[in-house]
């Protein structure tokens, strides 16, 4: 399937005698740019009602690879709980393919196309890092890991076990040499999102995050949104 046949059919969904749009999310670099054997979702964003969200999954199928479009003017706490479940409907089909995995699609302005970011293993939380470890006694994180917690202003607050949280005022173009100032020897890094973030935001910081992912560092594939 071309690729501007897919941008065209993601920007403009028919449904029900009406056209409907998504905006896509921007990102500045994805290292995946093909996908084949897919099947689509779409979350809307409703500019007369703005805290509505409407969920289409009527093409999926679960033994494909899902691109699943997410309006980029939606905030977390309106995607989340519709992706949640998405990824649960897969992850409990009696028909599952193993190897079918599910990707945000993006438009890559880089290429001036689209670009695919994986989130088939991601787990998301609905609260803090440091809330779920608290309550989890026995999922304590090691040593060696960090909290990064996202919010409004481009403010980023890095969270250690052996310190008191502290705040780093950065932008999106050095996030990443700001961020491997702080955690050059940590092993795992958990994500925190604000839940009043757009998925803009979201998709933003986890794009150049995931860029720090390295030997040394791992980034969790459990996210928290609080």
């Amino acid at each position: 399937m071309k690729h501007t046949f897919l941008l065209i059919a993601i920007l403009f969904f028919f449904s029900c005698g009406k056209d409907k749009v998504v905006l896509l999310p921007e990102i500045s670099h994805s290292e995946i740019t093909e996908i084949l054997d897919v099947s689509p979702a779409y979350l809307f964003y409703d500019e007369t009602q703005k805290d509505s969200v409407e969920l289409n999954r009527k093409n999926l199928i679960v033994t494909t690879n899902w691109l699943v479009n997410v309006d980029k003017r939606l905030t977390l706490k309106q995607a989340i709980p519709h992706i949640t479940l998405l990824q649960e409907k897969k992850r409990n089909s009696s028909h599952k393919n193993e190897n079918a995995k599910n990707y945000f699609t993006c438009n890559d302005i880089s290429r001036k196309n689209l670009g695919f970011i994986e989130f088939t293993d991601v787990f998301y939380h609905v609260e803090s890092s440091s809330d779920y470890f608290n309550k989890n006694s026995n999922l304590k994180p090691s040593e060696s890991s960090i909290g990064i917690n996202v919010d409004f202003n481009n403010s980023i607050t890095i969270i250690t076990p052996d310190s008191d949280p502290f705040i780093i005022q950065t932008n999106k173009e050095n996030v990443i040499n700001d961020l491997k100032k702080v955690i050059p020897d940590t092993k795992t890094v958990y994500l925190n999102f604000n839940s009043a973030l757009t998925f803009q935001d979201y998709i933003s910081f986890k794009s150049l995050i995931l860029s720090l992912e390295n030997k040394s560092i791992h980034i969790s594939n459990n996210e928290f949104i609080y």
